[in-house]
């Protein structure tokens, strides 16, 4: 890429390809469906499935993630080299910077995001759809509660008091994730295919 594309590109929001934010509370099943939807784009070179940059092990029993330092994620963010990034649970969460060199080639960048990196994805990204998994409060506490950190009492009362609404977005699509998966997954590839028409 030269330094009159990069200029071009800053000038105005980052396309022509798109990005697919989802994001929602813990315990909604995002990675569930994103995966399953994962599964049926397999072979398919213009869909990427974004692994995080997270501030936490490898091997902490979450998802599959690329493990950095705090130190070596401060630099990536000062230098511009990731997609978005933001804090959530004492971590530093980050997209890679693959994310928008793949959006910029016309691709779709699917990733498990944040409410508290959606205003600075609608500023950057020419297509941005953010789908939003959720579940009722106390399903959601019964998930959380089979990890076995927490009592589901405990988790409800929490989930309670937190604000898991979205502010207005141009283009949003909300999944109550309380069927079976496939439900949710097929729902997923439903506004994905149509947000690309």
């Amino acid at each position: 890429m030269t330094v009159l594309d990069k200029t071009s590109q800053q000038a105005g929001k980052l396309g022509p390809g798109a990005l697919v934010m989802v994001v929602g509370p813990s315990g909604a099943g995002k990675d569930t469906l994103i995966y399953g939807y994962k599964d049926r784009c397999e072979g398919d070179a213009n869909i990427m499935f974004a692994r995080r940059l997270i501030t936490r092990p490898a091997d902490a029993g979450s998802e599959p993630h690329e493990a950095v330092c705090n130190e070596e994620m401060s630099q990536l963010i000062d230098q511009g080299r990731v997609a978005l990034s933001w804090p959530a649970h004492g971590l530093t969460y980050a997209l890679p910077e693959c994310v928008d060199n793949h959006i910029t080639k016309g691709g779709i960048a699917i990733a498990n995001g944040s409410r508290k990196a959606l205003a600075e994805a609608v500023e950057k990204y020419e297509k941005l759809l953010v789908v939003h998994i959720t579940a009722p409060i106390h399903v959601l506490a019964q998930r959380l509660s089979m990890r076995g950190r927490e009592t589901a009492e405990d988790i409800e009362q929490r989930l309670r008091r937190a604000d898991l609404s979205l502010p207005e977005l141009p283009h949003l699509v909300e999944i109550q994730n309380t069927n079976d998966p496939q439900v949710g997954i097929n729902r997923l590839e439903q506004a994905i295919t149509a947000f690309m028409r």
